[in-house]
């Protein structure tokens, strides 16, 4: 005999990363009713792409990876918005940008999303959009039960407009945000103590992310700037990573370049101006690649929660009594792939 199906519930998911949409998509396919809270203006959290008049640059995570069969098999649904990156040569810089090593230390294929890295979170997202389910520019900033039914949660949201709607009739409300912000909201609210708790050991980095862009390289006479590598990892005290965006697929134009900050520098500079960073930033740049010209564009994004440092070790998290629970990269790891498995499993928790 066939177990009884759920019953639909109506499920409120605040965040709308790739956790938050994998979790939001996988109810909805189920037959429940979901309602996305998203404070940006787009999806894709860490995924984030940020279009400039010089292209578009991946401000977050840079490339993905493919270990999961069930991540491929999501990926498999919206065919062509995947494609390899040859950062398989990703070199390994000293502090002074001389090749130290010339490849990752696994041979497996790394994958980025089109045109930018949100566009997997896009693509997903689409039948969510097309049915008015995700709500923009709505930060959420008290989790309570409802006016009108004690027995299902409402949330109160703050609008970029000023506005502070209220949002109720949820059977379950299902966090797919950071960890920190997470326990920070839960403490707000005064509600599911034990997650709460559960969530204190967790560990994110912050990183300040640096794009810049040389149209100069764009001229018949100049193919590029700098080295002739792509991608590198760099010993560098204040960077990281570093990436030329237009060696990723469909990512064309002119010539611009992502550097990260490694995450002790971001921590100790968090709360520094913009500018000061930017320079900082630039000046590493140019001592790691060897690229003096002054860039056209130049721009810094500061991510508070980037990656993690010390994970939840379970998928996610969920209160059965209380119907609320928790997905993110951070459940089990820093990694895309991370994201897509924790809001599932939560999803396929919850019925």
């Amino acid at each position: 005999m066939a177990p009884a199906r759920t019953a639909p519930l109506h499920i409120a998911v605040i965040g709308a990363g790739i956790a938050g949409i994998a979790c939001a998509r996988t109810l909805k396919q189920a037959g429940h009713s979901v309602a996305v809270f998203e404070k940006a203006t787009a999806v894709g959290g860490r995924t984030a792409t940020h279009d400039t008049p010089f292209g578009a640059f991946d401000v977050g995570a840079q490339y993905f990876t493919v270990r999961d069969a069930r991540f491929q098999a999501a990926l498999a649904t919206v065919p062509g918005v995947a494609k390899p990156w040859s950062a398989n040569a990703v070199r390994v810089l000293d502090a002074f940008g001389r090749v130290a090593a010339a490849s990752l230390p696994t041979r497996e294929s790394h994958w980025v999303a089109t045109p930018g890295m949100n566009g997997l979170a896009t693509a997903w997202a689409a039948p969510l959009v097309a049915d008015g389910a995700i709500r923009f520019d709505a930060r959420i900033t008290r989790i309570e039960p409802d006016a009108l039914d004690a027995s299902r949660w409402q949330l109160r949201a703050e609008g970029a407009d000023g506005a502070q709607p209220v949002h109720g009739g949820f059977d379950a409300v299902l966090l797919a945000i950071p960890a920190p912000p997470a326990h920070d909201l839960l403490r707000a609210s005064g509600v599911a103590n034990k997650l709460r708790d559960a969530l204190r050991p967790v560990e994110i980095a912050p990183c300040w992310t640096l794009m810049a862009a040389f149209p100069q390289a764009s001229q018949p006479t100049l193919a590029y700037l700098g080295p002739q590598w792509n991608a590198a990892r760099s010993t560098h005290h204040r960077i990281a990573w570093l990436a030329r965006e237009g060696s990723k697929p469909r990512r064309g134009g002119v010539e611009r370049w992502v550097a990260q900050a490694s995450a002790e520098w971001s921590a100790e500079h968090l709360e520094d101006d913009a500018a000061r960073v930017q320079g900082k930033l630039l000046r590493a740049f140019s001592e790691i690649t060897g690229i003096r010209a002054e860039p056209a564009f130049a721009a810094v994004h500061r991510w508070r929660f980037a990656k993690t440092t010390k994970p939840l070790g379970d998928t996610h998290l969920w209160d059965a009594k209380a119907r609320i629970g928790l997905v993110g990269d951070w459940c089990i790891g820093h990694r895309v792939e991370d994201a897509f498995v924790s809001g599932l499993s939560l999803a396929l928790d919850v019925g």
